[in-house]
């Protein structure tokens, strides 16, 4: 990785601790796939826009019905947990 994509990706997660009002270092709890039978939904504000069968690295289970998550393009939101599954 390049020094240029490395301060990027600083600058990201800088962002989303201030967005989402996030203490701490960011780690992976785990790995789960939107459901391939979900609607494709786009997002909007904190939530994330869905891909079917998408891989999304979970942050933080933040409740019963959201769960924040980065996807592969290193965006960060929140996702319904009604659409994961467990890899």
């Amino acid at each position: 990785m390049t020094l240029k994509e490395c301060k990027k990706e600083e600058k990201a997660d800088r962002e989303f601790q201030k967005k989402f009002k996030f203490e701490g270092s960011i780690t992976v709890l785990t790995q789960m796939m939107v459901d391939p039978a979900a609607t494709e939904k786009r997002g909007g504000g904190k939530n994330l826009p869905l891909r079917r069968g998408e891989i999304l690295e979970v942050i933080q289970f933040t409740n019963r019905e959201q769960i924040l998550c980065r996807n592969s393009q290193r965006r960060y939101g929140y996702v319904p947990r009604a659409v994961m599954l467990h890899l």
